[in-house]
């Protein structure tokens, strides 16, 4: 995902002078084709990512259009002052993007992981949350930023993350991108957890389930008009993400169900606890502890199903 943000965002530069990246000390040989396509348009503004976000809205309010990319916690947590007062308040057009997010370096520590960023951000007026699933995802991804007036946050993995899409899939900000049909539950996953969600829908599957997925890589704005039918059909919804239960996807799909006048169909929410998790493992034993795999996330799906 990562190699990916890299080539497209030097192919945007190279079209479109109005592209800047900065760089939070991070990235700076994974930028070098950047830096050769744009040498006056690459800032490595050092382990400083509060005044980062801050040059940035400068050069969004003159015109141009920058990029801030570093490690997801890093340029989300320590930022939020600058980000709701000099971005989203001012409404400039500045694209944030957070490497690593969720449990990408669980092996690191709680310092690294963000797990409630989407939360956080999607709380601020005019910020757009978007987390695309595979390479394919950041490629479309990042092309929507620069057309949108307006502050977008695009989280990724880390890397080696499997890619799921031939090709780049039809990409529109607040539309879900159907990757099978099902019948009897519907998963709405976000991010690099959707290869996770089409496992699951596998083992339910063999357990004679029809399951339906889809790529909800829009948090905000969500896709209302999918929300609305998927919740119409089935009987039982369940979001799935590497981010807290609270205040991300599934905290924004149960805000938006809960103004549905009943009955309404169950709704599961996957994601991390309210919890620190106070261990360095890797990635997929973090996830594990969260209940995060395909087999516990089939497994209480199947529960809720015949209960």
């Amino acid at each position: 995902m990562r190699n990916a943000f890299a080539q497209q965002i030097t192919a945007l530069g190279e079209r479109d002078p109005r592209v800047v990246l900065l760089s939070g000390d991070i990235g700076n040989r994974l930028f070098d084709e950047f830096k050769a396509a744009c040498p006056d348009r690459f800032y490595n503004c050092g382990v400083a990512e509060a005044n980062m976000i801050g040059v940035a809205a400068g050069l969004a309010l003159n015109g141009l259009r920058p990029f801030c990319y570093t490690i997801a916690p890093f340029v989300t947590y320590r930022c939020m002052e600058q980000i709701r007062v000099d971005v989203c308040y001012h409404h400039v057009p500045v694209t944030i993007v957070g490497t690593g997010a969720g449990l990408a370096y669980a092996s690191l520590g709680a310092t690294h992981h963000s797990c409630e960023e989407m939360g956080m951000l999607r709380l601020l007026p005019g910020m757009t949350v978007l987390a695309p699933a595979d390479e394919w995802e950041v490629r479309a991804a990042v092309k929507a930023a620069l057309n949108q007036p307006h502050p977008v946050y695009i989280r990724l993995g880390k890397k080696g993350e499997p890619v799921i899409h031939a090709a780049e899939p039809e990409f529109s900000i607040g539309k879900a991108i159907p990757m099978r049909p099902g019948d009897d539950v519907c998963i709405l996953a976000a991010g690099t957890i959707l290869p996770i969600a089409l496992h699951a829908a596998d083992v339910l599957g063999q357990r004679g389930i029809s399951t339906a997925v889809y790529s909800a890589h829009s948090i905000k704005p969500l896709d209302t008009e999918l929300l609305t039918a998927v919740f119409a059909r089935f009987q039982l919804v369940a979001t799935v993400e590497e981010h807290s239960i609270l205040g991300g996807l599934g905290g924004a799909v149960a805000e938006w169900a809960a103004e549905l006048p009943a009955p309404r169909p169950r709704h599961l929410r996957f994601g991390t606890a309210d919890e620190f998790l106070h261990e360095t493992c890797e990635q997929e034993d973090a996830r594990e502890h969260f209940g995060l795999s395909a087999v516990a996330i089939a497994e209480r799906l199947a529960k809720a199903l015949s209960a």
